[in-house]
């Protein structure tokens, strides 16, 4: 199979990975090969892959050692691209066990399968694979929170506050420990929050859009003053790509959308949207279904994402600012609820 270049993508049917998947199914000069869990978090319907015959699906998961050694010796994968984790911040509080075992021991066994396949030994690249890149896919939220100013850069320093992102702080300090200790050609991404198509119903835009409709109380966390920098999911597609392709082995990139937006705010233009789209039957604005709730213990006040070096590197750029964005969103899941 060494005729051809075989890509692995971990966590291919979840929210990013699906959409990276749909994005990219149109290189010819690559073969994906999907290997997804199909938690509550992945669904096979998130991928838009009829008619292509460059992908294969594999149900699996990437603490399995064996299989994941099997899949690397049958498809000689030039390409990592580590998607796969548990990625759901409350679900961390009830059961962080679960994240320690995927984004940590996953990770480490996904590595070192790599290692295992590429290298014959530290900074020593088998010939057939001296083209080969591991590609990671982590957080702002290692950086832990931030005050009124400043954003996060790759200097930033790691401060973890909740089970999630400390698993995936620690899978992070892996792959930077095979680049220094191995020469692996590794190469990291760390994001701010993503939203868009097929995002699963928990996160926070889904679940305003959805309990709207509903006419349900839409749920924000304590005063609604928490700020997040969000990102359009297919502007950090392309943006990962950028880094696969063009990145410096061992750097990391951070990818953000300069879109600080309040929960509030996120809601109330959300409401504003539906009030336009679906209005509501007692003429009321969907601002009325509004309602604050107990705050997410460890809940950190804000992230912002300095994305000058991908930026300046390697010429990413936005194309969709959150009020372009959000409107495809909307648009987006009114079709998917009204199915």
């Amino acid at each position: 199979m060494n005729d051809k270049k075989y890509t692995l993508v971990t966590g291919g049917a979840g929210f990013i990975g699906s959409n990276y998947i749909n994005l990219f199914i149109e290189d010819k000069d690559t073969h994906i090969v999907n290997l997804d869990l199909l938690t509550y978090a992945g669904s096979l319907d998130n991928l838009e892959i009829e008619g292509h015959e460059n992908y294969t699906f594999i149900k699996g998961d990437i603490r399995d050692k064996e299989l994941v050694k099997n899949l690397f010796e049958k498809y000689h994968f030039s390409r990592v691209i580590n998607f796969a984790a548990e990625s759901h911040v409350d679900n961390s509080i009830l059961n962080p066990a679960a994240f320690v075992e995927t984004n940590i021991n996953g990770t480490f066994n996904l590595l070192q399968t790599a290692y295992n396949l590429w290298m014959d030994g530290p900074f020593e690249l088998k010939e057939e694979y001296n083209d080969a890149k591991f590609l990671h896919v982590s957080t702002d939220e290692v950086y832990g929170t931030l005050g009124a100013e400043g954003l996060f850069t790759e200097e930033t320093p790691y401060a973890p506050n909740s089970p999630y992102s400390a698993s995936k702080a620690a899978s992070d300090f892996l792959v930077r420990s095979y680049f220094h200790t191995y020469g692996m050609p590794v190469l990291t991404t760390n994001c701010s929050n993503n939203y868009g198509p097929h995002q699963h119903d928990e996160k926070l835009i889904p679940t305003i859009i959805r309990t709207a409709l509903k006419e349900e109380p839409i749920p924000i966390y304590g005063d609604g003053k928490n700020v997040r920098d969000w990102l359009y999911v297919l502007d950090h597609c392309k943006g990962i790509n950028l880094v696969l392709k063009n990145g410096k082995f061992g750097e990391t990139y951070n990818i953000g959308g300069r879109n600080e937006r309040e929960n509030i705010y996120i809601a109330q233009k959300i409401s504003e949207i539906l009030d336009k789209l679906v209005p509501r039957e007692n003429g009321e604005s969907y601002t009325q279904l509004i309602t604050f709730v107990k705050d997410r213990p460890g809940h950190d006040q804000r992230y912002a994402i300095d994305a000058t070096k991908l930026e300046s590197q390697l010429g990413w750029k936005a194309a969709e600012n959150f009020e372009s964005g959000i409107e495809k969103t909307v648009r987006w899941y009114l079709e998917k609820y009204s199915a």
